[in-house]
């Protein structure tokens, strides 16, 4: 008997001019914070976007840094309550959206944010997600991801709350991302995919998204190679991305997102990058415990093997492959913390320490 729960409770609204055709739903209250970083907001037109239709009064954070921290969510929060602002809209990619639903949270509660990890009683600030990467999936997820200084990694605020309420898509914001920005995002949405297919945690309802979404991204990999997309191409990664954080909010993610973290915490690898070049071995690893799996997602990517697939990733970022050397001790050390996440016990087997330090050390050392 099959027994599973799904859970998603964000309003989303996909496809070109989605803000200025669903504006009604955009205001949530009466004063909004928009939350964004310095330039993505700006680059890729959906601020303009938002102003030109947004009913009511509002105030503009425009500092979230990639990989924010609680104390820059602490600061948009503190904004919001000066402000009387009682919703947020947040533009950007994956980390102003993250930002700010730790600071839906932290406006109505103002505690250590170190705190919330342990969880929270307060009701967040309703959120409306414009995203304009497509990578991350944030605007269906119910994580925060922020980097933690005093434990030297990445830590996700989760809980049903943090769901936005209303997520708007447009494929046009994603048009002025470079192509190494794109290609990083896209490899992010990708780890979002098959880690949820091959997490102990999936269900046949998260393995519906998560084969959709792979299905959808292999589509767009001929222009994520070739580096000439189309607003088709960008429109499948994006919803490839939405696929990977629906099926991402009903799993998590495993331990290739906890290998990654230290390699973009340490080492200022971009989280997409990071996943990307451990993912080989990624997948090496689980060939071992769901054989049938692994070649599901090889024969959707229209790739013959698994080396076929190392040679993908070799591609994507050439001009990192083989240029990160990091020392014995120090690999064994991001192994030994990545056995005791969340992610790595939600993984197959799951894996000893030496099998993690096994899989970094082939790609780092």
């Amino acid at each position: 008997m099959r027994e599973f729960s799904f859970f998603m409770p964000t309003k989303i609204f996909f496809g070109e001019d989605v803000v200025k055709k669903q504006a009604p739903s955009l205001s949530l209250g009466a004063k909004a914070l928009i939350v964004t970083g310095p330039s993505s907001g700006r680059a890729s037109g959906a601020l303009d976007d938002v102003l030109a239709v947004l009913k009511g009064d509002y105030v503009l954070f425009d500092q979230v840094e990639n990989n924010p921290t609680p104390q820059t969510c602490r600061a948009g929060a503190q904004l919001a309550r000066e402000q009387g602002c009682d919703y947020i809209i947040a533009i950007g990619g994956g980390s102003p959206l993250d930002a700010a639903k730790a600071m839906a949270l932290m406006a109505v509660d103002d505690r250590d944010p170190l705190e919330l990890f342990q969880g929270w009683e307060a009701k967040p600030l309703p959120l409306v997600a414009i995203p304009t990467t497509a990578g991350t999936g944030s605007e269906v997820t119910p994580y925060a991801v922020l980097t933690i200084h005093e434990n030297e990694t990445k830590r996700s605020l989760r809980g049903p709350d943090l769901f936005p309420v209303v997520a708007y898509l447009d494929p046009k914001y994603t048009a002025s991302l470079p192509r190494q920005v794109t290609v990083d995002t896209a490899v992010d949405a990708l780890s979002h995919l098959v880690e949820s297919y091959l997490s102990s945690k999936a269900t046949p309802a998260s393995d519906l998204a998560a084969l959709q979404g792979i299905a959808v991204w292999g589509a767009a990999l001929p222009a994520l190679r070739s580096g000439e997309l189309s607003l088709q191409d960008r429109e499948d990664l994006l919803l490839a991305s939405m696929l990977g954080g629906i099926t991402n909010a009903q799993t998590g993610t495993t331990f290739l997102h906890a290998l990654g973290y230290p390699l973009t915490y340490f080492h200022n690898y971009p989280h997409g990058r990071a996943n990307g070049i451990l993912m080989a071995s990624y997948l090496e690893y689980n060939h071992r415990h769901a054989p049938e799996r692994v070649e599901n997602i090889l024969e959707l990517l229209d790739l013959p093997s698994l080396e076929a697939f190392r040679e993908l990733m070799d591609e994507l970022f050439a001009p990192w492959v083989g240029q990160l050397h990091v020392p014995e001790e120090e690999i064994r050390a991001y192994a030994q913390k990545a056995a005791q996440t969340r992610n790595t016990a939600d993984s197959l087997g799951p894996p000893s320490v030496d099998e993690l330090t096994k899989i970094l050390r082939d790609n780092i050392l």
